[in-house]
């Protein structure tokens, strides 16, 4: 059993301007991305050029941001918005969707590649080894916000959080007001990085390192980011005013994830299926 290290989630404070782990955890994610990025277009063959990649991580960081926390509220967190709008920007305080982010990101490809002569699963298949340092830094951020717990365990690596910052979770617990920390719980947003961050990011940046069927990098993102996330839910605890969707362990993450392992599964389908040839 772990005693889960408190971290201020405040990282800087300049005058009235206070800069946030978890906002960071974002700037990590973008400039990783950027930089291997710009990394990949060096290599042999390759078809993008530094100026399109400094252009792509823009329209990256806009779908992100914007879909990430739209989504966020549109998904998870509706009813909040509509007793305070003023939610919607309040991002330090944690809060974004990866499938809301996700819809905004497919969206800003479609804008960059009709900008730039492209087709839409070029831009795809190029980006999606590169997200996944995003991915894993923003669950990081989530850890350091002591948010999106997993439920209770008694494996040696669960972790037993602090009642004063972990206030919501000891209350979920059904623990006594005056309980010094929770019981042991699975630090599901650290599989979640591992996962979604380093382990998809291994297996993306190995298989687009040579060439591949156009649709063929987007699937397989789709594909291992949907399965990853599917596993996980079952030992996260759901969103508390959501709960469970049905049978008492599909959760809205599930739900959301199914479709992207059916249509990842499609554009790989597509992608090798056998040309029948002419003639």
């Amino acid at each position: 059993m772990i005693t889960y290290p408190v971290i201020d989630s405040t990282l800087l404070t300049l005058g009235p301007v206070s800069i946030h782990w978890y906002g960071m955890m974002y700037v990590v994610g973008f400039l990783g991305g950027w930089w291997l990025g710009r990394r990949r277009v060096g290599k042999p063959g390759m078809v993008w050029d530094a100026k399109q990649v400094d252009d792509i991580v823009f329209y990256i960081v806009l779908g992100v941001v914007l879909g990430g926390r739209i989504g966020y509220i549109l998904f998870y967190n509706f009813n909040e918005f509509l007793a305070n709008p003023l939610v919607l920007i309040k991002v330090w305080n944690g809060g974004m969707s990866f499938h809301g982010g996700l819809l905004g990101v497919l969206l800003a490809m479609w804008y960059f590649a009709r900008k730039h002569g492209r087709t839409f699963y070029e831009a795809t298949d190029f980006i999606a080894p590169l997200v996944t340092i995003g991915l894993g830094a923003g669950r990081i951020g989530n850890f350091i916000n002591a948010e999106l717990w997993g439920g209770v365990t008694d494996l040696p690596w669960g972790m037993r959080v602090p009642c004063s910052v972990g206030e919501a979770l000891c209350a979920r617990l059904g623990l006594p007001m005056d309980a010094e920390y929770s019981l042991p719980v699975h630090p599901s947003q650290l599989y979640e990085s591992f996962l979604e961050g380093l382990v998809l990011f291994l297996i993306l940046w190995t298989f687009s390192a040579r060439p591949r069927p156009r649709m063929a990098v987007s699937g397989l993102f789709l594909v291992c980011y949907g399965i990853f996330r599917f596993m996980v839910e079952f030992v996260r605890m759901p969103d508390q005013h959501i709960g469970y969707l049905a049978f008492d362990w599909l959760t809205m993450g599930q739900l959301l994830s199914l479709p992207m392992i059916l249509f990842g599964a499609l554009l790989l389908f597509l992608a090798y299926r056998p040309k029948i040839s002419q003639g």
